[in-house]
This record gives structure tokens, sequence and C-alpha cells, in this order.
């Protein structure tokens, strides 16, 4: 198959891409800039200069292609409706350009846009006005379509080597303040998945998912936040204490919005439709390899 993938050089990406050679697909990767493309031809890949807002280069490619995989994401904290719209415009964008072939078109989404009390499986819709809402819906809607459309929703750690999500700014805060901080009691969860891992799920969802798909990429359902922190503040030889939550803002900034969530996500559905079984270490152990603490 040859596939088209957006987000292509990317923490994720850049294993998606082996695992898609690997397993006998060719791929054409979203290239913004000359070392995008010389990484994609270094891996393996062809490379298709374009962006997110070139929607005629997006058209083309998608064209080209017997399935798209959509991982880009503007992650713009500041402005996130505008990171939302931009999304939409590309689904949308691509999703116009496959209606009607029954091609794969596997799309990027996160267990946090569900919002619900216990444990969040994949039945759950993303909640109204999430800045991923309108693109999951209209992913699903392109079933509809004559698109065998999916969505694959990433825990909020999606870890390994090489990550620059909210572990990494953990781990500065912890040593920007000389303390490792959880909110309340700490109890609340955290799900996470190895990008490896969520690599071959995206594989398996481009090869196998049904169309309309709701998948969730978690293998450890909920990791308690204070036993994040411990583990950061062992490495760093750092106390760990409790922050109230009225002031988890001022000590984690940005990152103070998702340090209290409790988001037990399942991935029960998903490991039965697809035959996916995450075999990598989990976010406790790969923490503890260390490497996430070397300079």
């Amino acid at each position: 198959m040859r596939v088209f993938v957006t987000g292509a050089t990317g923490f994720i990406g850049s294993a998606v891409i082996p695992e898609l050679l690997e397993a006998g697909h060719q791929v054409v990767g979203l290239a913004r800039s000359d070392e995008a493309e010389a990484a994609l031809k270094a891996m393996g890949a062809e490379a298709h200069r374009g962006a997110l807002d070139d929607p005629g280069g997006l058209r083309t490619a998608a064209a080209a292609a017997d399935g798209v995989i959509h991982l880009a994401f503007i992650h713009d904290f500041s402005d996130m409706p505008a990171a939302g719209a931009a999304d939409l415009r590309a689904v949308e964008t691509i999703g116009a350009e496959l209606a009607g072939s029954d091609r794969p078109f596997v799309v990027t989404s996160g267990t946090l846009m569900v919002r619900t009390a216990g444990l969040a499986t994949e039945t759950d819709r993303a909640a109204p006005g999430t800045h991923r809402t309108a693109s999951e819906n209209a992913t699903t809607a392109l079933a509809e379509r004559g698109v065998r459309s999916s969505l694959v929703r990433l825990a909020p750690s999606v870890h390994g080597r090489g990550d620059h999500g909210f572990v990494p700014r953990l781990i500065e805060i912890a040593r920007e303040k000389g303390v490792s901080a959880y909110v309340g009691d700490g109890a609340n969860r955290w799900p996470a998945v190895h990008r490896f891992d969520a690599a071959r799920l995206f594989r398996l969802a481009l090869e196998a998912a049904p169309a309309g798909a709701r998948l969730h990429g978690v293998a450890d359902e909920g990791v308690p936040f204070r036993d994040l922190a411990e583990v950061v503040g062992r490495h760093l030889n750092l106390p760990v204490e409790a922050v109230a939550p009225d002031e988890a803002v001022g000590h984690f900034g940005w990152l103070g919005t998702f340090a209290p969530l409790d988001c037990p996500t399942s991935s029960a559905l998903t490991r039965k439709l697809l035959d996916w079984r995450p075999v990598q270490p989990g976010l406790l152990a790969d923490l503890e390899e260390g490497h996430y603490f070397r300079a």
C-alpha cells in the first residue's frame, strides 16, 4: 500500500514510518523543510513538500495514495481553538479526496477528548467543545461517504526515547522548582503508551480497522500521578510534595490544567478488534531506565 503520512518526521511519525516500511508498505511523508525531506529519505520514505495549511498539496498527495495516516497537529497551547480549526480543515480536505474510494484514512486524536466519570472506553464520544471534537466527528462521518476512516486516540503520555511531551516538561518543572510535585493526594490517573506500540496500532488501523472505528492507543490504563512524581523525585534526588488544586497552575504553568486530571482509559475493545498487544515498557518502567533524566 502506498501511504501518505502527515506529521511524518515527528516523535510518533518517525516510529510509524519504519513500522509501515517493515510491513512492506511504501511511505510518502509530508515535509515542510529541507531537513524534514532529508530525514524522510534517510528512513527510506519519499517526501511530499507541503504543509497542513496547503489544501492543494494535501489533495494531491491523498489522491496518489492508497491510504492516509494523519498525525500532524499544531500544538500551540496558547490558541488551541485555532489549532483545532486547522486540524479540521486538513481532515476535511483529505477526506473529500478519499470519498467514495473505500481507502483507509487514520486520524489522530487524544483520549483527553473524552470526558466521562470512571473508565473511558472507545464507545465514548468526544466531549462537546474540545479542540478536536469537530475533527473526530468529521472523521467518523466519512464512513458514510465511502472512506474507511478511523480514529486513534492517543494517551496524553506517548513516551519513549526522544519524548518532548508532558513527562519531560514535568521533569523540567521539578528541576526548576526543586521539588517533584503532584496535585492533591496524587491519586488521579494518567493513561500512557510507548511510541513503538502506538506506531504498530496506526499500522493495524490502516490495514484493518473498520470504517468509523474509534481506537484507543493506551497501554497503561492509568498511572497514579503521585507514582510518576515519586519516580521523578528519586531520579533527581528531590523531595516529593503535594500542591493544592488551586496552586496547580501556579506551580506547573500551562501543564497545571492537565496535572490534576483523572482520566483512566481502556483499550480493551481496540486490543480485541485489531489483536493489538502492547509489548514495550510501561511509563514508569520507561522512566526507571533513566534516559529521561540525562542531559
